[in-house]
């Protein structure tokens, strides 16, 4: 009786124990060290721009030294005077244009000006290029605005995230939502990403090294991220009161037991 007791006490401790995340777990880039970065270094190509794709909000500002050249291709606002005026004013404000289906701009004189696929320096050179002919020394500015990424489960603070400087990699994503929590996986991160009008699903492993060189490293505007939840969190969110309750009157009985066994 005494040993029959003593095996359910050790089996409840291997359970307990099986409950707990280990350090090895949670540790990203585990394997990350000097020769490893080598081999790293001759594949991995770093991205200081975001690609242009249908969807996307761009603001486009021309300027040039002759204010009135470029005054038609900035599409100007129009407000009223003052209360109940019939004046109208109008003032240059900074717009944004909708990259649409076919992957172009509508922009003002200009007319479709295709950008999808370019990134941010390269549509300012398009751009440009089909000024040149019409102002003297133009200057083009474009920004991406509202790009954004979205990360969800197991992080700390689930939502959307920015990409101010049109770029973001995954883990300054999971950096800006508060990180994994301990029961996140960090082996089985999933990240969704619409392509062509297509929906492509990859599975990533914060916890090696070789994250650096895959292709969602770099994330792209309206990525999804989900972090899955580990076994413990799985076993946890079914009835943790439950599993806690039932492990604490085991323990105590196995323990009153073991106590009249030895008397």
């Amino acid at each position: 009786m005494y040993k029959q007791v003593k095996l359910f006490a050790l089996g409840m401790v291997a359970f307990l124990a099986a409950s707990c995340v280990t350090q090895k777990q949670i540790t990203y880039l585990q394997d990350a060290n000097a020769a490893k970065a080598d081999s790293i270094n001759a594949h991995f190509v770093p991205r200081t721009e975001t690609i242009i794709r249908c969807g996307d909000a761009l603001t486009v500002f021309i300027s040039a030294l002759d204010k009135e050249a470029v005054a038609p291709y900035n599409l100007p606002v129009a407000v009223f005077n003052s209360p109940g005026s019939t004046q109208v004013q109008t003032t240059p404000m900074l717009q944004y244009y909708t990259v649409d289906e076919a992957g172009d701009l509508e922009l003002p004189v200009l007319g479709k000006v295709h950008v999808a696929g370019l990134k941010r320096p390269e549509v300012e050179a398009v751009i440009k290029q089909k000024l040149e002919t019409q102002v003297v020394n133009p200057l083009v500015q474009v920004n991406l605005i509202g790009a954004k990424v979205s990360v969800m489960g197991e992080v700390a603070h689930p939502g959307q995230v920015g990409m101010p400087k049109g770029r973001i990699t995954i883990l300054e994503a999971i950096a800006a939502s508060g990180d994994l929590t301990p029961y996140g996986r960090r082996d089985n991160v999933l990240v969704t990403r619409e392509v062509d009008g297509k929906m492509e699903m990859a599975r990533v492993d914060l916890r090696s090294a070789d994250l650096y060189t895959s292709p969602y490293y770099y994330l792209q505007q309206n990525d999804v991220i989900y972090v899955s939840p580990n076994k413990v969190r799985a076993i946890g969110s079914t009835n943790s009161g439950l599993w806690l309750s039932i492990v604490s009157t085991a323990l105590s009985a196995a323990t009153v037991i073991v106590t009249v066994v030895k008397k």
